[in-house]
């Protein structure tokens, strides 16, 4: 009998011993990767939005994962270098943020890495980046946000809020392909459907701004449409303030900008966008293939009115436009 009872305490001890070694192991710290071509002004509230969600998925920064950030600051050709960057660090994952390039960019440098798209606009079956929606094969996978499939939505807007509009100027980045072809196949055969007269203008770099506001100003359209992009993003502000001074009320496609000053956003809802990111490197991290993820389009949209904006150039916006607003900034 104390033979047994000594047997049964020698395994107790080890079992515990065991336990203890266990518990003692580090836990694995995941590096997730994150690479966008604004820069951290304009990139921080999506950012801290997927934070925010992994932080409630139980992922906290300086304990089981660490986030390595890259900024194109607007400037494309350095895409390619920072996504190096991100591959030699060996991370676990990469979040490609800033639409067709990003995740251009991070495909070419990388064949295993996952990568998840956090919003990006051009149709990624169309651009080679998976092999379909429901089925991404290869090593990409996330969310689309539809941006060129919107653009005849953010037209009949614009043309409500401005009575009697019947010119519209489109800004767009002529160094995003998804834009150009937005600028050229999708918006024409909507503004015909509105009876809207459209000229297109693009920008390359952040001093043509200030041109072609100059120029704006002599054409005096009725109405502004601003594309998406990289130069866009890192732009939002200096865009919402010459469109001030013009006192030209103009629609955007980036969110961040409205929020800068611009007078109006139509698109999918921001926030649950940066939501769904957070699922994506939370199911990868987790051993999910992005092969078997299937990619994501937006479920909500969100209408955004500045009236702050809509007062400093003079117009009031129709209350049956008003009264369709999720958001309205006082």
């Amino acid at each position: 009998m104390k033979r047994k009872i000594t047997v049964l305490i020698l395994c107790a001890m080890l079992f515990a011993l065991c336990v203890h070694a266990i518990a003692q192991q580090p836990k694995k710290v995941f590096r997730i990767g994150y690479l966008v071509t604004g820069n951290p002004n304009s990139e921080s509230s999506r950012s801290e939005a997927i934070r925010q969600r992994l932080r409630q998925l139980g992922y906290v920064e300086g304990q089981n994962i660490v986030i390595e950030y890259r900024f194109a600051e607007g400037k494309l050709d350095r895409l390619p270098e920072l996504a190096g960057e991100l591959v030699r660090l060996k991370v676990d994952i990469i979040v490609a943020a800033g639409g067709e390039p990003t995740v251009r960019a991070v495909m070419k440098a990388t064949k295993t890495i996952p990568i998840v798209m956090a919003g990006q606009g051009v149709d990624p079956v169309k651009a080679g980046f998976i092999e379909s929606l429901a089925r991404p094969g290869g090593n990409v996978t996330g969310i689309t946000n539809l941006t060129p499939e919107l653009g005849g939505k953010r037209l009949e807007i614009l043309k409500e809020a401005i009575r009697n509009a019947t010119r519209v100027a489109v800004l767009y980045d002529a160094a995003s392909p998804g834009n150009v072809l937005q600028v050229k196949e999708d918006l024409p055969p909507a503004a015909r459907a509105l009876k809207l007269t459209i000229r297109s203008w693009e920008v390359r770099v952040a001093d043509d701004f200030d041109k072609v506001f100059a120029a704006l100003n002599k054409d005096r359209p009725d109405g502004l449409y601003v594309t998406g992009g990289a130069l866009m993003n890192v732009n939002g502000k200096r865009m919402a303030g010459l469109a001030i001074k013009s006192r030209l009320p103009a629609i955007y496609s980036i969110r961040t900008a409205v929020e800068a000053g611009g007078l109006m956003y139509y698109g999918a809802d921001a926030a649950e966008s940066y939501r769904r990111v957070a699922y994506f490197v939370d199911k990868i991290l987790k051993g999910a293939k992005p092969a078997d993820l299937p990619v994501e389009q937006p479920t909500k949209f969100e209408f955004v009115i500045n009236l702050t904006t809509a007062k400093q150039i003079g117009l009031t916006i129709p209350p049956n436009v008003l009264v369709r607003a999720d958001k309205v900034i006082k």
